[in-house]
């Protein structure tokens, strides 16, 4: 197989993570986590300047604020490292499962549930709490840009009990069928939604908003449930699992498709402002600008129609 060479390489940096103490990585992931600020000097900017619009802040706030999302990331890069490790002990005694209630309402409904999530914490151990916890948990994911790395972390996410989908073509399908058998399908909908999506202002700024979720919880009714992790200061993380969300259909398809979206994209705004040290703020969230969104104007009257009070 093609960089064959790679995948062994991550491999045995995973065995050699897997062999120090939760606690020791932790550190160390903080101190490699701010060393990429180094070298990426313009995810750093474009981060900055995010920060500044979506939180109002300073300079010198914004930076602090960077600094600690550094440190956050470079622990989720060991702790993705660290996965053949996440027994279901491990994961009882430095993961804490909130709001569980909210979950199981959602799958008494007996129509599948689709989470909604984002490049929040660390998403990927979030997924294998679910799974942990007995939840037949599924996610429609995008390939990294390292083809040795996504087939790694498929493979972990498989050894801890997620099903994966990739996004696009018949894999779609598939995710289709695993909803109507009743589990749970995973969606990190805190991307760009690209000129197929819809106008939400996010964090400040105009937006083209992913409508993934909402177009499958219109097709098949199903509830959707907002899933995010955060990081405990000790070490660990919560997943907090949030009040259902609904596809309320008026016999206006239009506007109810975008008031779920737009609920999607506020539920997740709001946890990033409640956890804003963990989230990417350097990712392309706000590349599609409205006038490259197809039929704009008729989406900008729906958005118009939808905040009519």
């Amino acid at each position: 197989m093609e960089n064959h060479w790679q995948y062994n390489i991550l491999k045995g940096l995973s065995w050699l993570v897997c062999r120090l103490p939760y606690k020791i990585i932790l550190l160390i992931g903080a101190f490699i986590g701010p060393l990429y600020s180094v070298v990426g000097k313009k995810q750093k900017l474009r981060a900055l300047k995010n920060i500044k619009i979506g939180l109002n802040t300073t300079d010198e706030e914004g930076n602090a604020l960077l600094n600690k999302l550094f440190k956050n990331l470079g622990r989720s890069v060991l702790e993705i490292f660290y996965m053949p490790n996440l027994t279901k002990e491990f994961i009882f005694e430095h993961i804490e499962l909130q709001g569980k209630e909210n979950l199981d309402q959602a799958l008494a409904e007996d129509k599948g549930v689709i989470v909604l999530t984002a490049h929040v914490g660390n998403w990927e151990w979030m997924g294998a709490t679910l799974a942990a916890h007995g939840y037949q948990s599924t996610t429609i994911v995008k390939k990294q840009p390292n083809a040795q790395f996504t087939r790694l972390l498929n493979e972990y996410r498989e050894m801890v009990g997620m099903e994966v989908f990739a996004r696009g073509g018949s894999e779609m399908v598939r995710a289709a069928k695993a909803l109507k058998k009743k589990k749970l399908l995973g969606f990190l909908a805190d991307q760009d939604g690209y000129i197929h999506g819809l106008p939400v202002e996010f964090l400040g700024q105009e937006s083209s908003a992913v409508v993934g979720p909402a177009t499958f919880a219109q097709k098949f009714q199903s509830p959707v449930v907002p899933i995010f992790a955060s990081r405990k200061p000790e070490g660990g993380h919560i997943v907090h699992i949030l009040p259902v969300l609904h596809y309320e259909d008026t016999g206006n398809p239009d506007l109810d498709m975008y008031r779920l979206t737009e609920a999607t994209v506020k539920v997740t705004e709001n946890f990033i402002k409640e956890h804003p040290d963990e989230w990417l703020w350097f990712q392309h969230r706000w590349n599609t600008k409205l006038d490259e969104i197809i039929d704009i104007d008729k989406k900008l009257a729906i958005r118009e129609l939808a905040h009519e009070k």
